[in-house]
């Protein structure tokens, strides 16, 4: 489980770096000398255009790596670009048709590129690059081109260019106008475009196929449906497994070929186990060697590298079965995981101290790690746009048996916090205390909310005996269900003198009141800069912030907790009550794990759309006309480095050159030129 970066808060720094760290930051501008500035600074900024905003990032630690290190980095990187395209037809079924067609004809036209319709094209084609297809990456919504299909139509013909049937009409017209659809009362998988599922396939089918499927052993149920297409032949439904030989196997067969050699080069017996099953789990698509490669990934815990890559998160899956193919690659970050580890070494009284009932608290909560972590390369559902931090594995049994892995991606947080200003964030907050506390304690806020909510809140409770899964029973509110409630966690948490206690902060209150300004001004107000005016809220961690917030408005109305204020035309959320405020946040987290718990799909409805799906269409207009004072979009996402071997005379990697694209477009058109390993359909 990963969590998306509110990319319009300022926060402000968290770590001094020694002159160790500087040190080190030169010497990896010294290599990427496209991304120096005149004034010697790492240039952060690549681009900007519609919503979007593209950055670079560092991969800081290199350098301390051992030849045999960078080499596991290096091929780990290479496994996971292989399976770049997956993502793409996973997230509908025309994409790699036009992007294709796009690109030949970005490559090739040689007219007039002067003029509007030219710009809103070479636009059209960076969105979809960005959103890894047709439709928006947060809103799921298709995006909707500023030139008229005649012009496209020159384009493709002066390029001799081919684009057409539905994968053309699709640009255009109403069909397939979002990727994921999870509005209440209809069929969310016959109406969603992604291509998880075959295109008549309905929820009915999908509950149908998957409840009579059963595990050898039930107190440890396979993720059925995470690894395959679900698709419907006269009549009949069958899945297509992603695996060697099956569904994507031409890119999956490259990806074994990379992880093969990082096996090669694994740090430790424990690590190179792991891959053997990650290699194996590719080859066959059989889900119990999928547990059983989480089992080991989940103990492999020394090693200065480490990653994440499969078919994972179910955000994209309308009912939370298929999982999107996606990777990170990391170092670990030596310094700030010592000091964050204390996290999960406390995760026990964190358990025991919560406001959950007796019943639905874990007696042992076993194996959480914690590290924060450089990023060395990322692909599919986590490029460009990318988490800040990830909580695995996913199963609910895993978990409580064996344990997770908690990361937080420090040079991401790094590169947000060195790309932005505080405008907008002036904009927003209701008084200058307000101000100044996201100022102070901003990042640190931001770090420890994304522990706790990692470590602590996805690790934490447990279902009651006999319940099935929460994809099972929550359906298509199960990921907005364990989002809100894991950030419940860390809310709760934030406001308390034990984080004091751990040496993690030297003013807890300080600490906990920006933490909670935070979260209200951005649940109620400022995440509505994402959305256009008359929008519901669609996106799972958008909904899960937004329901949270109101759900301690509206209860805290009486005694005015929470007290909405207008000044001068404006308004503004101002929290006076901190204390009541913090047990609002418990009760919420006590109830969304007896949902959990209890498997009550009447009861997350009705919280998920009572408070989380519709907008106050007056704060969203006033909203959006105050915004528009600010040029930074709303949402970045980032280009990789680029980690390109040094050979000797022998033909043996001896070191390697790291350099950073010079152009958002420079590295989408490599990486179509070097990593297009699946045909247009599949």
């Amino acid at each position: 489980m990963k969590i998306k970066y509110l990319l319009f808060l300022t926060i402000a720094a968290f770590i001094s770096f020694s002159c160790a760290d500087e040190k080190k930051d030169s010497e990896m501008n010294a290599d990427s000398t496209e991304a120096v500035s005149e004034d010697g600074n790492f240039e952060y900024n690549v681009d900007q255009f519609a919503d979007l905003k593209i950055l670079r990032y560092q991969i800081n630690g290199w350098e301390e790596l051992t030849l045999k290190e960078q080499k596991l980095v290096y091929y780990l990187t290479q496994a996971g670009l292989s399976g770049r395209d997956i993502i793409w037809d996973q997230n509908y079924r025309h994409n790699l048709t036009i992007r294709k067609a796009l690109e030949n004809i970005y490559t090739n036209y040689d007219g007039d590129k002067e003029s509007e319709d030219w710009k809103n094209f070479e636009i059209y084609l960076k969105r979809v690059w960005f959103s890894n297809g047709i439709h928006h990456h947060y809103s799921n919504a298709k995006f909707v081109p500023e030139f008229s299909n005649d012009y496209l139509k020159q384009l493709l013909s002066d390029t001799n260019t081919t684009l057409e049937g539905e994968a053309f009409d699709v640009i255009f017209n109403e069909v397939d106008s979002k990727k994921v659809d999870r509005s209440k009362d209809m069929d969310n998988v016959l109406m969603s475009a992604v291509n998880l599922y075959g295109p008549n396939v309905t929820n009915d089918d999908v509950v149908g196929f998957y409840s009579k499927m059963k595990s050898p052993n039930p107190d440890k149920p396979f993720s059925f449906g995470l690894n395959s297409q679900l698709v419907k032949e006269n009549g009949t439904l069958k899945e297509r497994v992603y695996r060697s030989g099956g569904l994507y196997g031409s890119a999956i067969d490259e990806i074994v070929k990379w992880l093969e050699l990082a096996q090669g080069v694994a740090e430790n017996e424990a690590q190179g186990n792991a891959l053997g099953l990650l290699i194996e789990y590719y080859k066959t698509g059989d889900l119990q060697t999928w547990d059983d490669y989480n089992v080991a990934w989940t103990k492999a815990t020394e090693g200065n590298i480490d990653y994440i890559n499969s078919f994972i998160e179910v955000y994209n899956d309308p009912l939370g079965y298929t999982g999107s193919y996606e990777t990170i690659v990391q170092i670990k970050d030596f310094e700030m995981s010592e000091r964050m580890a204390v996290v999960s070494e406390n995760a026990q009284w964190f358990e025991d101290n919560s406001p959950l009932k007796e019943e639905h608290k874990k007696k042992n909560v076993v194996g959480v790690t914690y590290k924060v972590v450089t990023v060395a390369g990322e692909a599919g559902d986590a490029s460009p746009s990318t988490p800040i931090g990830v909580n695995l594995p996913n199963s609910s049994w895993i978990r409580k048996e064996v344990g997770s892995k908690s990361v937080s991606l420090g040079n991401i947080i790094e590169s947000y916090n060195n790309s932005r200003g505080s405008g907008r964030l002036k904009e927003f907050v209701h008084d200058d205390e307000e101000f100044e506390l996201a100022t102070k304690y901003g990042q640190l806020s931001g770090k420890l909310h994304t522990a706790l909510h990692e470590v602590i809140g996805h690790a934490s409770g447990q279902l009651n005996e006999g319940v099935g899964e929460t994809k099972e029973t929550l359906k298509n509110y199960a990921s907005t269900l364990e989002e809100g409630r894991a950030d419940l966690v860390g809310l709760y948490y934030l406001y308390t003198p034990k984080l004091q206690e751990l040496g993690l902060v030297d003013d807890w209150k300080g600490v906990g009141m920006a933490a909670y300004d935070r979260y209200i001004r951005n649940g109620l107000m400022m995440q509505l800069i994402r959305l256009e005016l008359g929008d519901d809220v669609e996106q799972s961690h958008m909904r899960n912030r937004q329901f949270v917030a109101a759900w301690v408005y509206d209860k805290g109305k009486a005694d005015k907790v929470i007290e909405k204020v207008t000044r001068d035309g404006k308004t503004y959320f101002n929290i006076n009550d901190y204390e009541k405020l913090h047990e609002l946040f418990g009760q919420l987290l006590r109830e969304t794990q007896r949902i959990k718990s209890e498997g009550d799909y009447e009861a997350v409805q009705a919280l998920v759309e009572g408070y989380g799906v519709k907008v106050d269409q007056e704060i969203h207009k006033e909203v959006l006309e105050r915004n528009e004072q600010f040029t930074s979009a709303p949402y970045s996402g980032f280009v990789n480095p680029v980690i390109e071997p040094v050979m000797d005379d022998a033909g043996e990697i001896s070191g390697f050159n790291i350099t950073q694209p010079a152009s958002f477009e420079e590295q989408m058109l490599n990486y179509t030129k070097k990593y297009n390993f699946l045909p247009e359909v599949n």
